[in-house]
């Protein structure tokens, strides 16, 4: 299993790369987590559209999900099109909340092609299983947990620090954690984001092999934030880059 960091900038597109989106790939598939702004023209440097498998949506705040927008365009005009309809995992509504982004008709809104599919508990997607576990934050919000070949990478999305993550990253190989607010900060919202202390925290009470630092927004430092992990968690902690990747 292969993990591509595609877009890591927190929050918002930063001047060196896109919004969320990870690239997860094992046996010839390709599955995309998040796909936020931005990230659609990242992603092409390393598969072409045709060749995406399925697509997993942590939640619906734009700078994970905005992106799906222009992969409609794509699937239903560019030469080729029309392609088999691409599956789209997320919370629920998910499909209603893209059609009202392009300003289409609820139906059949991006429906003819994108599959949508509501996050379960535990499903099979091409190789991969997928667990998720509802997260703390504004809106609906999941962590996602892959599993192939014995390995494993979790994938927090956003969330403010809580147990279920802890639960659902329980010895993993790679936890990809947020890291969106800085250490110390009195003024830090709640059940927003997590902070490098938190997710050192989460990563050594979970167990997990390495931590992985991103979401990290361009007003921060993306070195520190991971210099700060490193405080809570004493196993490897690297840093999420456009275009990393890393073996799992």
């Amino acid at each position: 299993m292969k993990l591509t960091v595609i877009g890591c900038s927190g929050s918002v597109p930063g001047p060196d790369s896109a919004a969320s989106s990870y690239l997860v790939t094992a046996d010839g598939f390709n599955l995309i987590l998040d796909l936020g702004s931005g990230a659609l023209g990242s992603l092409q440097r390393h598969v072409a559209v045709p060749e995406i498998g399925a697509i997993g949506l942590s939640h619906l705040h734009p700078d994970h999900c905005m992106d799906l927008c222009g992969l409609y365009v794509a699937a239903r005009y560019a030469p080729g099109a029309p392609i088999p309809r691409i599956p789209v995992f997320g919370p629920p509504g998910t499909s209603e909340r893209m059609a009202l982004a392009y300003d289409l008709p609820l139906d059949p809104g991006m429906e003819e092609e994108l599959e949508f599919h509501a996050w379960q508990d535990v499903q099979q997607i091409g190789p991969f299983t997928i667990r998720t576990a509802p997260m703390v934050h504004p809106v609906p919000a999941y962590a996602i947990r892959v599993e192939h070949g014995g390995k494993s990478l979790v994938y927090t999305g956003d969330t403010g620090p809580n147990d279920a993550l802890v639960e659902l990253a329980r010895g993993a190989d790679v936890l990809l954690s947020e890291a969106a607010l800085p250490d110390n900060e009195p003024n830090n919202p709640i059940d927003l984001h997590l902070t490098p202390a938190d997710a050192g925290q989460h990563a050594k009470k979970a167990g997990v092999k390495r931590l992985v630092i991103t979401h990290v927004p361009p007003w921060y430092d993306r070195v520190t934030q991971a210099e700060n992990a490193r405080r809570t968690f004493s196993g490897p902690v690297e840093i999420a880059t456009p275009h990393a990747v890393f073996d799992i």
